[in-house]
């Protein structure tokens, strides 16, 4: 089976608290050669559509006091739960 034309969509929805979110999504398509490594290209579209989606997200979510605080919170339990690895 000769593979032309490979797409990819990327979705994610961030919460920012008080009921609010922002769902944002990507789709991306290539068109290969026969010879091409079919798999490499849908890795390499995922991570570009991946990252798109999380530069968009960027200025919204730095903006968003909830998710600011929920990754502080995160990064002190698992700095707390590495203490008590540790112990």
């Amino acid at each position: 089976m000769d593979i032309k034309t490979i797409a990819v969509t990327y979705h994610r929805k961030f919460n920012l608290g008080d009921y609010e979110s922002l769902e944002l999504g990507c789709s991306l398509w290539a068109q290969i050669d026969p010879e091409e490594d079919a798999e490499g290209v849908t890795q390499f579209l995922y991570q570009q559509a991946k990252a798109s989606v999380k530069e968009a997200a960027r200025p919204v979510i730095q903006e968003s006091i909830y998710q600011m605080n929920k990754a502080r919170m995160q990064k002190q339990s698992t700095k707390a739960q590495t203490e008590m690895d540790d112990f």
